[in-house]
């Protein structure tokens, strides 16, 4: 059984958040703290907890800190942030601060699974932006399109613009190691064994980019 900590303040947007995860498997265990304190009791009380899904303003303690004390007193349970402040400055800062995942405010509950889905199967901690992004927006279609996770979207998309592994890289705040691994099942998944033929194979394919 999956259990989750939710950290949010505002109560209707806790439980909203609740019934959105509830959806990911069944019997899926939603634990909710309104601060950072009762976020910390909760670790205590309820050992095994899979993931944190954490606000960045909370009344005691903003979530970039909790993140770090999560990473020290929790090193192997990953969280995601949940945030109106979806600015690439925060979603960077959240990264650093341990993060493994970011999701806009403004993002459906479907963005909020996906985002989780992708941590709880070990996926590379990337952030997920808003909908409403370009970087978001134009990564779906491509996704969908060849099968690839919302993360390899990503990269296809700048992969497609020309960029370089570096470039993808630092763009989407990953190690070069670990874009090469996304290029490897992009390759696959299009059918071919280098940058140029998948480039070819985008263009045949029409997908929106």
């Amino acid at each position: 059984m999956t259990k989750i900590l939710i950290v949010e303040d505002h109560a209707l947007v806790r439980e909203a958040m609740a019934q959105s995860l509830q959806r990911l498997e069944p019997g899926v265990e939603c634990i909710e703290a309104a601060d950072g304190d009762e976020a910390l009791a909760a670790l205590e009380r309820e050992p095994g907890l899979d993931l944190a899904v954490i606000d960045l303003m909370l009344p005691d303690v903003n979530g970039f800190s909790l993140l770090a004390i999560l990473g020290k007193r929790c090193p192997d349970m990953p969280a995601i942030v949940v945030s109106a402040m979806d600015d690439d400055a925060s979603v960077r800062r959240a990264l650093k601060a341990g993060a493994s995942g970011f999701v806009s405010k403004a993002s459906s509950g479907e963005v909020l699974l996906q985002a989780v889905r992708e941590v709880l199967e070990g996926g590379v901690p990337t952030p997920v932006r808003s909908a409403a992004s370009p970087t978001r927006a134009g990564a779906r279609a491509p996704a969908e399109r060849f099968g690839l996770t919302t993360a390899q979207g990503r990269v296809l998309e700048l992969l497609a613009g020309g960029r370089s592994n570096r470039e993808i890289a630092e763009l989407l705040g990953l190690s070069e190691g670990t874009v090469k691994v996304h290029m490897t099942a992009i390759y696959r998944a299009l059918g071919v064994s280098s940058r140029s033929q998948a480039l070819v194979a985008i263009a045949r394919s029409g997908a929106r980019l």
